[in-house]
């Protein structure tokens, strides 16, 4: 078996994720009034967390080892930052709209998210990242700008979404630094939201809940949280075991493109030539950055059976742990100690 199939698996099921992401905004749509916007976010945190807690035995995960992270600073930071991403994103929203909001928080995510990577992780960003995440970027400016109104610019609401970013990529860094150390990926998405939902927990209880009464409430509740949540991080933690922080971060910008379709098909909105355009480049971004995993998956795969080959005689390299240093720019999959 190539080594590349796992790295194929993995950029698909970080696309299945994204997917299940861009669903949210339809769904709030679809869902009834009376809702906020930080009772939804914190509704779907509570729910996904509990979800993925529940599910763990049946992905062949403990739900004693998932609590025991929470005892450690890697997954404290998971934790803390899930729930942090989450509030910051819906109060930025709130003060300079869905379209900046949206822009800022998820297209300055990648870039974030590979700067952490390679100060605290030593996994140096490749060109092809790099080149992928600017025609993204690029693309969803394109996409999201071509169609919004001009909120007035709110200062902090632009920091409010900068710090949203920064606490994904900051979740996104140390799920991986986990990883890195041998713990399963369903352990580490399961810890993070359980704790993430215990602390929106409060939040949760701040805000107006009638909606909850009601029957298109709950199905909102129950979509956000177990389809677009704990499904959907399921597929990000296996995409995330053997592949970059930056370039998952990358992939996942295929959520507003779906979103988009979406609105279109569903919602009945209409999108102009440039925002097509825009939906092009980032479609485009996100197959360069396809290939380029692959392709660096294979390179890999040459360099371990050559250094195999070479030391003949000595114990042989742990397979989980080989197939983990695949990806992009994964130089620190191969060489990270336990924390």
């Amino acid at each position: 078996m190539h080594a590349s199939a796992p790295t194929r698996r993995s950029v698909f099921a970080v696309l299945g994720a994204a997917v299940l992401f861009g669903t949210t905004g339809t769904a709030q749509a679809l869902g009834p009034s009376g809702t906020t916007p930080l009772g939804v976010g914190a509704a779907r945190i509570v729910i996904g967390g509990a979800g993925l807690l529940a599910v763990l035995p049946l992905v062949g995960g403990r739900r004693v080892d998932a609590v025991a992270l929470w005892r450690t600073r890697w997954g404290l930071l998971a934790g803390v930052t899930t729930a942090v991403y989450q509030v910051c994103f819906f109060a930025a929203v709130q003060r300079v709209g869905v379209a900046l909001g949206t822009l800022v928080t998820i297209g300055s995510g990648p870039v974030i998210a590979g700067l952490l990577s390679w100060v605290l992780l030593k996994d140096r960003p490749r060109l092809s990242w790099v080149v992928a995440t600017s025609v993204c970027v690029v693309g969803l400016a394109l996409l999201i700008g071509s169609g919004a109104s001009q909120p007035s610019v709110d200062s902090w609401g632009l920091v409010l979404a900068v710090a949203s970013s920064a606490g994904y990529a900051l979740y996104t860094v140390a799920a991986k630094r986990l990883m890195n150390a041998g713990h399963r990926s369903d352990e580490v998405m399961a810890a993070a939201f359980g704790l993430g939902g215990i602390l929106l927990l409060p939040v949760l209880l701040t805000q107006p809940l009638a909606w909850l009464a009601t029957g298109a409430g709950v199905a909102m509740a129950l979509w956000l949280g177990l389809a677009a949540t704990t499904v959907a991080y399921v597929l990000f933690g296996r995409g995330l075991r053997h592949l970059s922080a930056g370039p998952v971060t990358t992939l996942v910008l295929a959520e507003p493109v779906v979103a988009t379709v979406l609105g279109l098909v569903v919602l009945g909105e209409h999108l102009v030539p440039l925002g097509w355009v825009g939906a092009a480049l980032v479609l485009a971004g996100l197959a360069l950055q396809g290939v380029a995993s692959t392709r660096s998956s294979r390179t890999s795969a040459r360099d371990l059976g050559r250094v195999t080959a070479s030391g003949a005689g000595k114990p042989p390299h742990d397979q989980d742990h080989a197939e983990t240093g695949s990806g992009v720019g994964d130089g620190v999959a191969g060489g990270q100690s336990s924390p």
